[in-house]
């Protein structure tokens, strides 16, 4: 498996937030989840990424346990995320908030950063480079000297997947990327998130936009009160009746 749940289980004091979900990420592929607000989804996101580590149960990214690693450590192993609110650094210009999430893949110490080493010089030079590139990619070469305060909410979004694509992922997990836009503009991400996936990124996503879910997700998992109630292809999805009672409300093309 590329990267799997096993009986995923988190607990704050009498809440289980999220019990026993087991879930397999299809490599290459959009694994979507859905869900209620309050399903649990972000914290499964949590759980997964190292912002919260499992009461029970374990992750395992190519056959690795990865349950206790903190959020930098899984990040250095290839998986990096988005979240609900875009979190930038406002005052920033574009190519200054990008240009730092190189910098998980590089070796410079505090040492090189005081003395200004040729390692630092050359490491600083590549994540300029690197920020260059993945700004192209999404589509904000235009924007790279504006200041983040001044943009638009979908070249936010925008700047969030440059910053997350900068850390050479090989799987993303996107917190609900299309929250706040309009839906000419959720149809331009949908566009770049197939164009991610279509190029090798794994992409795993929270969404509440069925239609978008719909269309180009490969493999849905369903949550509910912080259970696993479905699993699989929007096909199969659509016509599960729990599913329907639970979230889609009888019409999966809202």
């Amino acid at each position: 498996m590329f990267l799997e749940t096993s009986n995923l289980t988190k607990k704050f004091g009498g809440l289980t937030a999220i019990n026993g979900v087991d879930f397999s990420v299809d490599k290459g592929k959009i694994n979507a989840i859905i869900g209620p607000n309050g399903a649990g989804k972000s914290t499964y996101f949590n759980l997964i990424t190292g912002v919260h580590h499992p009461s029970s149960g374990k992750v395992f990214f190519k056959g690795r346990d990865i349950s206790t690693f903190p959020a930098n450590k899984i990040a250095k192993q290839g998986l990096s995320r988005t979240f609900q609110t875009t979190n930038l650094f406002e005052k920033a210009t574009v190519f200054e908030n990008v240009v730092v999430g190189h910098r998980l893949r590089t070796k410079s110490n505090l040492f090189d950063a005081v003395f200004r080493t040729k390692r630092e010089k050359e490491e600083g030079e590549k994540c300029k480079e690197k920020a260059l590139k993945v700004l192209e990619y999404v589509g904000l070469s235009e924007i790279t000297d504006m200041v983040v305060a001044n943009i638009s909410q979908e070249e936010k979004k925008r700047v969030a997947f440059a910053l997350t694509l900068a850390t050479d992922p090989e799987i993303v997990f996107l917190d609900e990327p299309t929250a706040g836009i309009n839906p000419d503009e959720t149809e331009k991400l949908s566009i770049l998130i197939e164009k991610m996936a279509h190029e090798g990124i794994t992409v795993c996503l929270i969404e509440h936009k069925m239609r978008m879910i719909m269309n180009m997700a490969d493999k849905i998992m369903v949550l509910d009160y912080g259970e696993k109630i479905a699993e699989g292809t929007p096909e199969k999805i659509k016509s599960n009746d729990e599913v329907i009672e639970a979230y889609l409300g009888g019409d999966a093309s809202a």
